[in-house]
């Protein structure tokens, strides 16, 4: 059961030793918002994912996605990746508002992008998601004060909103087939989402 503090998408909740807490993973497409001590997780590979905070009270949130391929519009911004990515935006941005957070007191640390999907060529897929991110947040005026992007592994992030504290496991040496398989997955799903009603594109 969803605690009344948490607004969320598709959780996948857990007990993590490790660190001795509650904890949640995200999975690409998803988001998780919580007033409450809690550990947050994902694994990135060309996906970027925001992690936002309120400094003063320490509601926070995550999300994870990547930019639909849409190379016919990409400089434009009422394109369907931009309306996207913007949509993946201002649904945490909302939700964190919702259960208490100020937007002047927000700050972001930004990570993902890599490099790791097969037969795209030239990075296109991460830097897109890097540069819009970054372009994002700094047209919304809030702080990026911590980012790591691109690079050509996958990252593991856990992130601890109440503190502010994330750790960043970089995964060289790992078998990273089921990384590469949800997102490339998650980008097909994209790629034949039709592209009015941005929310749908989350289901």
């Amino acid at each position: 059961m969803t605690h009344r503090f948490d607004e969320v998408l598709a959780p996948t909740l857990y007990f993590d030793r490790q660190f001795n807490t509650d904890a949640v993973k995200i999975l690409p497409g998803e988001y998780y918002v919580s007033a409450r001590e809690l550990l947050m997780v994902t694994v990135l590979g060309s996906c970027v994912a925001a992690c936002l905070r309120d400094r003063s009270n320490g509601i926070g949130g995550i999300n994870h996605f990547m930019l639909p391929d849409d190379r016919r519009d990409e400089d434009n911004r009422l394109s369907r990746s931009m309306r996207y990515g913007d949509y993946a935006m201002e649904i945490l941005i909302n939700q964190l508002l919702k259960i208490g957070a100020r937007r002047s007191n927000l700050e972001a640390k930004v990570f993902g992008a890599g490099n790791v999907l097969p037969g795209f060529k030239n990075h296109v897929v991460g830097e897109r998601n890097a540069d819009f991110v970054l372009s994002y947040l700094a047209t919304e005026g809030i702080p990026v004060i911590a980012k790591d992007l691109l690079g050509n592994y996958p990252r593991k992030v856990y992130f601890f909103p109440t503190t502010g504290r994330v750790l960043v496991k970089k995964l060289r040496s790992m078998h990273n087939d089921t990384i590469i398989e949800r997102e490339l997955s998650y980008s097909e799903t994209l790629r034949q989402s039709k592209v009015e009603g941005d929310i749908e594109l989350f289901s």
